[in-house]
Formats: C-alpha cells, structure tokens, sequence
C-alpha cells in the first residue's frame, strides 16, 4: 500500500487528524501528510502512505493554490477567524479600487513574518505553543513568491480571492497585512487549497469516503513521483 492519497480536509481537522484518521482506516504502518493545513482550511491534503513517507520531500514540491475569504474591519491574534478579535474598525468606506491597490503589494517576490499561532519553530518550540502562553516574539521574515493573486468578488466586509503561491507561504499574513495596509485591519475568514503540486481537487476524497475508494484512490508511488514537479518549482527565488 505505497502511495499518495489525495484527502479533501474538513473543516475543524487538524493535519495531524485526518493523518491518525486515514491510519486507521486503512490499517496502515505509516501515513504523513504534505503542506499543513490550518484547521479552519479545507481542501487538498495529500497523504503519504507507508513506504511513500520516505519520498514526501520529494513529493512536497512546487506551487500551491488557495480560494480564500478576507473579512475587513477585524483583527485577530491568530490571523483568522478562529482567532481572538485585538482590534476593530469601520470598513464600510473601503472601495474595491483601494483593495486591488492593496493587494498589488503582494504579488511576485514578497517578505512574510510568520503568524506567532503557526508550526514555525523558535529554539525548537513551536511558536503557537508560546503564543498560547501569551508570549510574542521576534520572528525572522522570509521570502515567498505570490504568482498569481486574484480578486473573485467583493461584498464588503469580504472580498474573496485565489492566490498561485510558492511553499511556506502564509494567506493568513496576506489577510492580515492587506487589512494593516487599508487601515483598517482584517483577517483570514474562510481557505480552500484547490491545488498542492501536481494534486489537485477534483481527485480528493472525503476521509470518510467509503473504505474501498479509498483504497482504490491511492495514486501508486511511482506515478505520485511522475506528478510531483521538480525541486524548483513553486519554490521562491533568491
């Protein structure tokens, strides 16, 4: 049973669920996941499964793509909806111009400084683990590359967009300095990932999909690696 298994993740799981779920469902060895996905995000989460766990760095490669919901007017902790309101604002001034001039901002080669609630380490803990403490630190920024970033519809408080993005990139921080920069504030209201390297939605399955499709739906390892893009791909320059 080696091979990738393509996960549409629900709502409210963690990565690390839908990995202990899969397990024992299908009685394997060894399941690991590619690309977290927050609990409130949803979409395409690909498994690992036994002996393909040892190629997930390989597997884990290229671009990424997101339909996200950003809510204008709100500020959280954790960049997102799940998140404790620090700060609000009247947003009902905001015009779609001054969105879009936003948003240019982060499109192509960008910094990011990761969310203190996220997986990133600081001395070997993981930062969401000192924010729960009430800690706030330092964090180092690094770069991404936003390929594509795509206004769908705007009803404010919310404007909906897709974003074509490199590994490690954060559409939390996107939301979140999108809403610094109207002035306003703003976070991560809704994420759908349609789209993880050379996986894509339309091939994901429900984790509570009826076990004999699940089964059947496991891509072998030898065609994941064929689909997987190469090491560069989807990865930011510099």
């Amino acid at each position: 049973m080696n091979g990738l298994l393509i996960i549409d993740k629900p709502p409210g799981w963690t990565s690390h669920d839908a990995v202990a779920y899969i397990k024992k469902r299908l009685g394997a060895k060894k399941v690991g996941h590619l690309g977290t996905l927050d609990p409130i995000a949803t979409g395409v989460l690909p498994l690992v499964i036994d002996g393909a766990t040892k190629f997930a760095r390989f597997l884990d490669n290229g671009k990424k793509e997101y339909i996200a919901k950003l809510k204008l007017g709100e500020e959280t902790d954790t960049y997102d909806s799940e998140g404790k309101v620090m700060a609000s604002s009247d947003c009902s001034h905001i015009n779609e111009d001054e969105i879009e001039h936003a948003f240019s901002a982060f499109r192509g080669r960008i910094t990011q400084v990761p969310p203190m609630y996220s997986s990133v380490k600081k001395n070997g803990t993981p930062l969401y683990k000192l924010a729960r403490k009430g800690l706030i630190i330092e964090r180092e920024a690094k770069e991404v590359e936003v390929f594509e970033l795509e206004i769908t519809n705007i009803e404010i408080p919310y404007a909906e967009f897709r974003a074509v993005c490199s590994k490690g990139t954060y559409i939390r921080a996107i939301c979140h300095d999108a809403g610094r920069a109207l002035g306003c504030g703003g976070h991560m209201a809704g994420l759908k990932r349609v789209r993880c390297g050379g996986f894509s939605i339309s091939e994901a399955l429900s984790p509570k999909a009826d076990l004999s499709a699940l089964r059947s739906g496991i891509i072998p390892l030898e065609e994941a690696l064929r689909r997987a893009p190469a090491p560069d791909e989807g990865k930011a320059a510099g």
